[in-house]
């Protein structure tokens, strides 16, 4: 069971020490993988629009409901102008067919907006879609089967928090990932800089009132904890799981995984080496037949159990939509490379 390899991960964490401005991680010794997965072909893939020649499909957001999964991702075209698309359908299988919904149609919606976080709020009986716009935005919806529903984003903050690092394009915040509690609702993010963030505002006053970012992980290489994160309650426990993309010495994408007994505790290592990665190239197994088509396990979700603010998985059945490519396709501007979307189905043991 999934669930009791991971109730012995819990016995076995390695230390992290977090201070009231982040803590610097202590790694312990390099040990196998403790969770396999296999993966398909891809299931999502770049899909045209009047007007655009989009190349690249990448960071989905995933929520079941009503019967439908409803995926939300980013595009990029062959110009450099980043998007988003919208996509539902029923089965897996008719992903591949499914009539894509371009951001833009909607007129609210217009402008640089990406990396969506799709959920859905109980106490306003509203959906969110959280996204980076420079800083962080969300946009609301009374029905996630209406696109033209999504109203104009607003920003989380008044400029610029104090706290974050900066760097060549100022503020280094991105890729942000919303979940709550029973009192606070929490926006975590990573910053390409081995650096993982959350702010955080009371439930009653969501989505005003977030805190000045506090920095809770922190890695001296920058890519030990570069970006892509996210954070889950995993189902029947007090338990917290965090998730973070992380660049290998070799060019290759995977994830290191945390652990917490709650949103506003300390996060220690879990799975963190490139050898031993949460979801990697040495822990994932491409299905008979089917030829590897990358190299990168990068920016994704785990498929959800609900689709409510509590963002919970289950264990127990355990899937991750990720992004990943032909690794021949790697040279070149970085828009230009053919991200897909694929799932992963963790192996039972």
């Amino acid at each position: 069971m999934l669930k009791q390899v991971f109730a012995a991960i819990f016995m076995v964490l390695f230390i992290s020490s977090c201070a009231s401005a982040g803590g610097t991680v202590v790694k312990g010794p390099a040990e196998k993988a403790r969770l396999s997965w296999t993966a398909g072909e891809p299931v999502i893939f770049p899909l045209a629009e009047k007007g655009r020649n989009v190349v690249s499909a990448k960071d989905p957001s995933v929520v079941y409901y009503n019967g439908k999964w409803h995926v939300f991702y980013t595009t990029c075209d062959d110009k450099g102008v980043w998007s988003m698309q919208f996509i539902s359908f029923r089965d897996w299988k008719d992903a591949k067919t499914a009539k894509a919904f371009p951001k833009d149609e909607n007129p609210d919606l217009s402008g640089y907006h990406c990396a969506p976080m799709v959920f859905y709020f109980t106490p306003q009986k509203k959906w969110y879609m959280v996204f980076q716009s420079g800083q962080p935005q969300y946009s609301t919806n009374d029905d996630i089967d209406n696109n033209m529903g999504w109203t104009k984003p607003i920003d989380f903050f008044n400029g610029t928090p104090p706290g974050l690092e900066k760097g060549q394009w100022g503020a280094q915040w991105l890729d942000f990932f919303m979940i709550c509690d029973k009192d606070y609702a929490y926006l975590y993010f990573t910053g390409d800089n081995g650096r993982f963030y959350y702010s955080r505002t009371k439930i009653v006053d969501f989505p005003k009132g977030m805190s000045d970012p506090k920095m809770v992980l922190h890695y001296n290489n920058e890519g030990d904890l570069f970006e892509g994160g996210a954070v889950y309650r995993i189902k029947g426990q007090q338990k917290y799981l965090a998730m973070i993309e992380s660049i290998a010495k070799n060019g290759d994408r995977y994830y290191r995984s945390f652990t917490a007994d709650s949103l506003d505790g300390d996060w220690k290592e879990d799975s963190g080496d490139y050898n031993a990665p949460f979801a990697g190239l040495n822990n994932v197994k491409f299905e008979e037949g089917v030829k590897p088509w990358t190299r990168d396990i990068s920016h994704g979700e785990l498929i959800r159990d609900g689709y409510d603010e509590t963002v919970t998985i289950d264990m127990d059945n355990l899937q991750f939509l990720f992004q990943g490519m032909d690794p021949a396709a790697e040279n070149g501007e970085y828009f230009m490379r053919p991200y897909k979307l694929g799932l992963l189905k963790a192996v039972r043991r």
